[in-house]
């Protein structure tokens, strides 16, 4: 089983950057896949962008240009990096890993952009 501990949400004005931290209980090598999803009040948990382990990144269509997912292999963490904050980027964000058949998901981290 697969843990998942995110940090680095917080508040933040518009304009502003943040960067997601999920460290994951085991080498992201044995992970096939993680990501970062979000999801907003009253909405449906959406992809923002996720990292192969072989280092294929793929991105939701509206974070493409913002957001940018990287890892550290040494500390089996993979960031998450917003940048020009927009109010409607307030949600929460989880960090999920895809291994062999199953998914698991982190706790979620809350990011509030105030405008």
């Amino acid at each position: 089983q697969v843990q998942l501990v995110e940090s680095g949400g917080g508040l933040v004005q518009a304009g502003g950057s943040l960067r997601l931290s999920c460290a994951a209980s085991e080498s992201i090598f044995s992970i096939n896949a993680m990501g970062w999803y979000r999801q907003a009040p009253g909405k449906q948990r959406e992809l923002v962008a996720s990292l192969t382990s072989g280092g294929r990144s793929n991105y939701g269509d509206f974070a493409k240009g913002r957001f940018t997912i990287s890892r550290d292999i040494t500390k089996n963490t993979v960031y998450l990096q917003i940048n020009s904050l927009e109010p409607e980027d307030t949600a929460v964000y989880y960090c999920n890993a895809h291994k062999l058949n199953y998914g698991y998901w982190g706790q979620g981290t809350q990011v509030t952009v105030s405008s």
